[in-house]
């Protein structure tokens, strides 16, 4: 299990060129089993190298930056990879009218601190990422945020266990949901643990 991109993991943009379409077809068909609903406007996109390693690729073939760009992407995209013992997730809240999503987010400030994951009878508490400052100072949350679900061993143990029922949520006061994972979710998120 890999937990870091590095520079010797970076495909020559050219060839990367070449094969964009069938990488991007792969990994569409990978992802499938690491997104989850919450509610009616909430997805969790549950990250791991391969899906960071597209990620960089594909900010490099847009933005072009070349050599130059690669330490910066590595240095923004290398924190949502998992280290073994967690799960990280991009939580996207799609709404696509824009008044409904201002009104909405303006409603969501502290939401990143309100996520979890039930199993076994524990919980996991999400950590915001530590860089990214998603709700502003007069409550409005953002659209994205990066969240990291740190597990003990007991918590890692009981999430492999197929017998054991996972609950994601959200319990803010003004976003209330919770939904049970899939068994093939549920199973390709237990491979992020080393």
């Amino acid at each position: 299990m890999k937990t870091e991109l590095t520079h010797a993991d970076i495909m020559d943009m050219a060839a990367y060129s070449e094969q964009r379409r069938e990488m991007r077809q792969a990994l569409t068909e990978r992802k499938k089993h690491r997104r989850m609903e919450v509610g009616p406007f909430a997805t969790f996109y549950f990250e791991n190298w391969d899906t960071m390693w597209h990620q960089v690729h594909e900010m490099l073939f847009i933005e072009k930056g070349g050599e130059a760009q690669i330490a910066d992407e590595l240095t923004a995209y290398n924190p949502l990879i998992p280290n073994g013992a967690e799960l990280i997730a991009t939580v996207m809240f799609e709404i696509d009218d824009p008044i409904r999503r201002a009104n909405a987010l303006g409603r969501l400030g502290g939401v990143e601190d309100t996520m979890f994951i039930k199993v076994g009878g524990m919980q996991v508490d999400a950590v915001p990422e530590a860089d990214v400052d998603r709700t502003t100072a007069d409550g409005k949350a953002s659209s994205v945020q990066f969240v990291h679900f740190p597990f003990t061993p007991d918590q890692i143990a009981a999430f492999r266990d197929p017998g054991s029922q996972a609950i994601l949520g959200i319990g803010h006061e003004n976003y209330a949901h919770m939904a049970v994972m899939a068994d093939a979710t549920r199973a390709a998120l237990a491979e992020d643990f080393a």
